[in-house]
């Protein structure tokens, strides 16, 4: 069971970045999926979750209104739609899979991970 998450890089603030997280070996349709993310010397924080449907999801407020979570459970993949990013996005960004069909604000209830990518913002 592998969650690979893409779409990193560098992107100047103001600008958009879309992150994926693809599951393979197995499906999470009937799984909530989230968006955490962790900066250097700070703990890991929620971003982002949807419901298993897709009709219901969660934000931080620190990003409510500028990113969105979507899914398309046809390509076993969950998306985050990063618009007008600030340089306190900046960092490494984990997708998650939970073992409930809600959107999830916690990580206690995500048991598969995937190994991170880096979003760097430049002012």
């Amino acid at each position: 069971v592998q969650l690979q998450a893409s779409g990193g890089g560098l992107v100047q603030a103001g600008g958009s970045l879309r992150l994926s997280c693809a599951a393979s070996g197995r499906t999470f349709n009937n799984h909530g999926m989230g968006w955490f993310r962790q900066a250097p010397g700070k703990e890991r924080e929620f971003v982002a979750a949807i419901s298993w449907s897709g009709r219901t999801t969660n934000y931080a407020d620190s990003v409510k209104g500028r990113f969105t979570i979507s899914r398309d459970n046809a390509k076993n993949t969950v998306y985050l739609q990063m618009n007008s990013p600030k340089p306190e996005d900046t960092a490494v960004y984990y997708c998650a899979a939970a073992r409930y069909s809600d959107p999830i604000r916690t990580p206690g209830p995500y048991d598969y991970w995937g190994q991170g990518t880096q979003v760097t913002v430049s002012s």
